[in-house]
């Protein structure tokens, strides 16, 4: 695809700021200019198509950090999967990625996998064999034998067998380990949320075993326990992140102040349902959960936006309800675009790549109605989405579908 895409506005970089009438060259699925509408028409001859949204406003496009694409966000959706075919599996997971990019998400991060369906389904959207956004793929997470999620066929025991499972993961092709460092909630019969599920010692082998396949590491941890176990052993990022005791919450200032220091990335995983979440958990249980969040931006915790989307009530397309939360615990709506673009790129290591309209960058880019800067609800108006320059969403009639 060889084409200028031009909006009112365009978001140019962190911090809210803004090319007034801005504009994209994009070839083969690249950005070649990134700026002034008149400056990258002057780049491109008479023959390149063009697709002009005066009254909208062009973005990259966004990164949802924590997505579960072999599940179907039903009531049970662990029973819907263990009574899946592979093929049923798949063709559902395709259509769930598909509502992933309708929305303008470019870019997820798939954190449970069976059978390497996940891995499959990334490497045939970036062959363009159907659409959907770039998957970073986790495979089969790790869990602790009947621990949690221990039907996606990770259950690991001692650390031979941590070892072996993480170096067939890598070989399959994942693109970060996933490892369940305590129980969690969707699994029934399995260990309460605040339990760690692995000593400090197995950890640090899933990392030390992951980062000899230049792996990143992922871990799911409610519990305080488990968070504290992550750290030590040095994860990349730390997936929900509750501080959640045998009693209740049992935060830690020197546990966040670690987090903080080293890096390690926070991925609330706020459903697109928290407000009913909040009315089912109680409002006021639930605000303490969501002061918690809160405390760690303020503490100078790097945070990831993600849905949790497959989960219960976490539906797919919902990804702007779920930066919504962010917008109720004090961040501006610029601070959640460079959260859900430029930062979330960061915390995951695709800075280079995507995450801003710049020049040698992955085309992935939104355009939509309104000005999100200004009301998140504008992301909703979604009008235009290219995921590695290959459109989504195209209006119709227009020169760019010739």
């Amino acid at each position: 695809m060889h084409a200028v895409i031009s909006a009112g506005r365009m978001v140019s970089g962190p911090g809210g700021r803004v090319v007034l009438d801005g504009a994209v060259l994009v070839q083969g699925g690249v950005i070649e200019a990134a700026g002034p509408r008149a400056a990258v028409e002057a780049l491109a001859g008479p023959e390149v198509r063009r697709l002009a949204f005066p009254d909208g406003t062009l973005l990259p496009g966004l990164i949802d950090a924590h997505v579960h694409l072999a599940l179907d966000a039903g009531p049970d959706p662990v029973a819907t999967l263990r009574a899946s075919s592979d093929s049923e599996l798949y063709a559902g997971m395709a259509l769930r990625a598909e509502q992933l990019l309708a929305t303008g998400v470019t870019t997820v991060r798939d954190l449970d996998d069976r059978g390497g369906l996940a891995v499959r389904l990334r490497d045939e959207i970036a062959a363009g064999q159907m659409p959907g956004p770039r998957v970073l793929a986790a495979g089969t997470p790790l869990t602790a034998p009947g621990g949690h999620c221990w039907f996606f066929g990770g259950e690991v025991e001692g650390e031979d067998a941590i070892r072996e499972a993480v170096r067939r993961n890598a070989a399959s092709g994942v693109d970060l380990v996933k490892v369940m460092a305590t129980g969690g909630g969707i699994t029934q019969g399995g260990p309460p949320v605040w339990q760690a599920q692995f000593t400090t010692r197995e950890m640090l082998v899933v990392v030390e075993e992951a980062r000899r396949a230049g792996l990143p590491v992922a871990a799911h941890a409610h519990g305080t326990e488990g968070i504290a176990a992550s750290v030590a052993a040095g994860v990349d990022s730390i997936e929900h992140c509750t501080w959640m005791g045998r009693d209740g919450f049992d935060v830690r200032e020197d546990l966040a102040a670690a987090i903080a220091g080293r890096g390690i990335a926070v991925c609330p995983a706020a459903s697109p349902d928290w407000k009913g979440f909040a009315e089912r958990f109680g409002p006021r249980r639930a605000e303490e959960m969501f002061q918690r969040i809160r405390w760690m931006a303020g503490s100078g915790v790097r945070l990831l936006p993600g849905t949790d989307a497959g989960v219960p009530r976490a539906v797919f397309d919902g990804f702007v309800s779920s930066l919504e939360f962010f917008e109720h615990i004090g961040m501006t709506a610029a601070e959640i675009i460079d959260l859900a673009t430029a930062g979330a790129a960061e915390a995951l290591d695709i800075a280079h790549d995507t995450g801003r309209l710049a020049p040698g960058h992955r085309a992935d880019l939104l355009v939509v109605d309104g000005d999100p800067l200004t009301d998140l609800a504008a992301l909703r108006s979604v009008r235009l989405v290219l995921a590695a320059g290959r459109p989504f969403g195209l209006p119709t009639g227009s020169s760019l579908l010739s």
